[in-house]
């Protein structure tokens, strides 16, 4: 009986440590809040850098540029490298479409 307790407060002890780890993790980011109805927390992500990066290589940067920077706004997410990998952002990114019906996001 003794060791299930000692077995139960050690599980208790080793949850708050790792709770109270991730939220000071939390705390370490920049967060900017989102207006409007359902105001939330969101991380801060430097859309402008990440997309001159991704864009850098592309035939028409600027044209890439702007685009990426809508996806990223709106996707929270700019896949890695210069091409490609758009998977690795989900649906929000791989989905979005002009008004022509074509891929938004490069």
């Amino acid at each position: 009986m003794a060791f299930r307790l000692l077995l139960v407060m050690a599980v208790l002890l080793f949850c708050m440590a790792t709770q109270v780890s991730s939220d000071s993790n939390i705390q370490d980011h920049e967060t900017q809040v989102v207006k409007g109805a359902n105001r939330r927390l969101l991380p801060y992500l430097n859309c402008d850098e990440l997309c001159n990066s991704r864009c850098r290589l592309h035939s028409r940067p600027n044209v890439c540029t702007r685009a990426c920077g809508t996806c990223c706004v709106r996707c929270k997410c700019v896949p890695p490298g210069t091409s490609g990998n758009r998977e690795a952002c989900g649906r929000c990114y791989t989905d979005m479409t002009t008004h022509g019906n074509r891929l938004k996001c490069p």
